[in-house]
């Protein structure tokens, strides 16, 4: 048995609450997983996990390794990378997920100039809306919008969204422009609605004008949960959209959105890179981090405001 592959796997189980779930994340069969854990309680004499048919448990002992396990594994992580060539070179497979439309019109274009500079760092980005377990799915870290409800995670403020109101072409032909963002509560308009993934529901939107403050929840045709297809219902003429600028622009440029409500302003929308707490600040995870915050400067006036959350590597 090797001990270090035995702890990695056990500290996965935990975190995953799954053999099935860490044997994936670590790519390795079920079985393998199984044998390492007993291999592992076999030398430690004591039961790590209470497994049955439906749950898994991690017993006092187990928790109380755990704890061990994971300092030191990150203690592993910081004596390989300490060394000269690790620390000027990162490297390894860094698992993040990012909302659909920053990975297409940000990101994504912006990897080449990343990947020349650290050339050994492999990406598997998961490119969603949806909200991600970062201990269950093996995550380093997820870029998101929004603020932090899990007060576990720690976290990095990269920026404040600017957000504005659209609406296309083909749709102020049908409707007309609305005026007043109430007009959109109880007339013909319609907004194209916009699902939480932690909630399920559309929120309502907070404007104020001066001393007016409003939320505005409209009626609509489509509700999504993915950005990308928020921003191609409301080009198709399905309802106004709320988004932030830096999506806005291009279309804005080519005439394909009118802004509406210029007077109005949005409660801007913040701005994450959140990742376990538990998890060790890697080198590689540390280099995208910053590489995150420098670029997203170039879309959001405020991206160097402080404000950290509760913690930042």
């Amino acid at each position: 048995m090797d001990r270090f592959d035995a702890m990695r796997a056990f500290a996965r189980v935990v975190e995953a609450g799954s053999f099935t779930k860490a044997a994936q994340t670590l790519h390795m069969s079920k079985t393998t997983v199984t044998q390492l854990i007993q291999q592992l309680e076999a030398r430690l004499r004591v039961k790590l996990l209470h497994r049955t048919t439906r749950k898994l448990s991690v017993t006092p002992d187990g928790a109380a390794y755990y704890a061990r396990v994971v300092r030191l594994l990150a203690d592993l992580d910081d004596a390989e990378t300490s060394l000269s060539s690790a620390a000027a070179a990162p490297r390894g497979r860094l698992r993040v997920d990012v909302p659909s439309p920053l990975a297409r019109l940000v990101l994504v274009p912006a990897l080449p100039a990343f990947h020349a500079r650290y050339p050994d760092i492999q990406f598997d980005m998961g490119v969603s809306d949806r909200m991600v377990d970062l201990l269950g799915d093996n995550v380093d870290c997820v870029v998101r919008g929004g603020e932090i409800i899990d007060q576990s995670l720690s976290a990095r403020h990269v920026g404040d969204l600017q957000i504005g109101a659209y609406v296309a072409p083909g749709y102020v032909a049908r409707l007309g422009v609305p005026v007043h963002p109430r007009e959109l509560e109880d007339t013909a308009h319609r907004i194209v609605g916009f699902m939480s993934s932690r909630t399920g529901t559309v929120e309502p939107w907070a404007m104020h004008c001066g001393n007016e403050h409003i939320q505005v929840k409209s009626r609509y045709v489509l509700a999504v949960d993915d950005g990308n297809a928020y921003l191609e219902a409301g080009l198709a003429g399905l309802g106004v959209l709320w988004l932030p600028t830096y999506m806005a622009a291009a279309h804005q440029a080519r005439g394909e959105l009118i802004p509406l409500f210029e007077q109005w302003r949005f409660d801007p929308l913040p701005l994450y890179v959140a990742f376990p707490p538990n998890r060790h600040v890697s080198a590689k995870l540390r280099v995208f981090i910053d590489w995150i915050v420098e670029l997203i400067k170039q879309y959001v006036p405020d991206a160097n405001r402080d404000r950290r959350h509760p913690s930042h590597p």
